[in-house]
C-alpha cells in the first residue's frame, strides 16, 4: 500500500461542465510561533523554496550593517530579494549595488538568462545586444552575495561554493530564523548555481511570519528583517516586474501582504500584525504546487484563494487583481469561452482567530 500523498486537489481547469485537468498542492498557513493556523494537504511535506528563500538569504548581509556600510538604497535591498524580470530599470540597480560594493557584473556567477520581461527582449533584439549577467533575475541575489563577502572581508572567489563563508552564514541565519537545526536543512543547487534549501512547508511559514513580526529577534537582527520587508513593500516592482503576481499582489494591498515567488510552484506569503483587524497577528503562508505549474495557471489562483478564505482581501482588491484568479474563464483562439479555471479546496482552519472568517 502507497503512502498518503502531502498533497491533495487545489486546482482544476475544465472544458464545458467537465473537469479537464485537475493541479494537488499543499497549503500551510502559521503565526510566528509555528502555530498551525490554516491549511490542506500535509505541513510536514520537505521542499525546497527556490527563490522564496531570497529575503532569508539577505538578511545576514543586512544584519551585520550592510546598508550604512556600502550606503545600500531600499530600492537595492529589495533588487537584492528580488526575481526580477531584466528590464532596464532592474539592470540599472543591479550595476548600482556592484558600484558601491566594488565588484563587477563579471563577477556574478549566476550565469546569463534573456529577460523575463517580453518588451525588454525585443528592445534588445532591436538594439543588436545581447542579455549579460545583470539580465539574470538572480543578479540581485549574487550582489548582495558579493556584498556580504565584501563587508567581512572574504574572498569573492567561489562565493557560491555551499562551504564558503557567505554560504555557511547564510545557511546558518536560514536555519535560525525558521527554527530548523543546520543539519536538518536539507541543501541543492538553485538555477542560479547558488545553494538553496528544502524544509518542511510549516517551518518557512513560521520563518516568514518572523521576518514579518521580527519582535522576539534580537535588536540587530530584527531591525534587518524590518528592513526587508519595508525594501520588499515599498519597491515591489523590484521584486519581479510589470504585470507579474509578485509585483501587483504587493502594489494592491498596499504593503499589507508581502508576497515572495519561487520555482516549481513555491509561493510564500507573509501578512503583516495588524493586516486582518486589530491585533492581529502576523501569519506566514507557504504553498507549493506539485507539478511545478509550469504554465503558471494554479499558483496565483490558490494564493489568491488562500488570502480570500482568510479573508486578507477585500472585494476591490480581487476585483484588481482578477487576472491572476482564483477564478478566471478558459478562451479558445476565436477567443470563445471554453471553461473555467478554478479553486477545489476549502482551507481547513486548526487555530481559530478572532479575525478569520467562520
Amino acid at each position: 500500500m502507497s503512502e498518503k500523498s502531502p498533497y491533495v486537489p487545489v486546482f482544476e481547469l475544465t472544458r464545458g461542465e467537465i473537469g479537464e485537468s485537475l493541479h494537488f498542492g499543499a497549503v500551510t498557513v502559521t503565526d510566528k510561533t509555528g502555530t498551525l493556523i490554516a491549511g490542506c494537504g500535509d505541513p510536514r511535506l520537505v521542499t525546497y523554496l527556490r527563490s522564496s528563500a531570497k529575503p532569508f538569504q539577505v538578511l545576514p548581509l543586512i544584519e551585520a550593517g550592510g546598508v550604512d556600510h556600502f550606503g545600500l538604497t531600499l530600492k537595492e535591498v529589495a533588487l537584492m530579494c528580488a526575481s526580477h524580470s531584466g528590464t532596464d530599470a532592474h539592470v540599472q540597480v543591479a550595476a548600482s549595488i556592484q558600484k558601491k560594493v566594488d565588484v563587477g557584473e563579471l563577477d556574478l556567477m549566476c550565469g546569463i538568462q534573456p529577460p523575463m520581461d517580453e518588451a525588454t527582449r525585443e528592445q534588445l533584439r532591436a538594439r543588436g545586444q545581447t542579455p549579460t549577467q545583470n539580465r539574470h533575475n538572480c543578479s540581485g541575489k549574487h550582489s548582495g552575495m558579493l556584498a556580504q563577502a565584501r563587508l567581512n572581508g572574504w574572498s569573492v572567489d567561489h562565493y557560491i561554493d555551499p562551504i564558503h563563508p557567505v554560504q555557511q552564514q547564510i545557511l546558518k541565519t536560514f536555519a535560525e530564523v525558521c527554527a530548523v537545526p543546520m543539519e536538518d536543512v536539507e541543501l541543492g543547487i538553485d538555477g542560479c548555481s547558488a545553494p538553496n534549501f528544502a524544509i518542511p512547508l510549516r517551518q518557512a511559514a513560521q520563518g516568514f511570519a518572523r521576518l514579518c513580526d521580527p519582535d522576539d529577534f534580537p535588536p540587530a537582527r530584527a531591525s534587518a528583517c524590518r528592513t526587508i520587508i519595508q525594501a520588499m513593500t515599498t519597491h515591489p516592482d523590484m521584486i519581479a516586474g510589470p504585470g507579474r503576481f509578485d509585483t501587483r499582489l504587493m502594489q494592491v494591498t498596499d504593503g499589507r501582504i508581502v508576497a515572495k515567488g519561487g520555482a516549481e510552484g513555491y509561493q510564500i506569503i507573509g501578512i503583516r500584525p495588524g493586516a486582518l483587524g486589530a491585533h492581529s497577528p502576523a501569519l506566514g503562508i507557504t504553498v507549493k504546487i506539485s507539478d511545478g505549474d509550469a504554465r503558471h495557471r494554479a499558483r496565483s489562483g490558490v494564493v489568491l484563494e488562500v488570502l480570500r478564505q482568510l479573508g486578507a482581501l477585500n472585494a476591490t482588491e480581487l476585483a484588481e487583481l482578477a487576472e491572476f484568479g482564483p477564478h478566471s474563464e478558459i478562451y479558445n483562439w476565436r477567443k470563445l469561452t471554453v471553461g473555467e479555471a478554478r479553486p477545489v479546496f476549502k482551507l481547513e482552519i486548526f487555530e481559530r482567530l478572532e479575525t478569520l472568517p467562520v
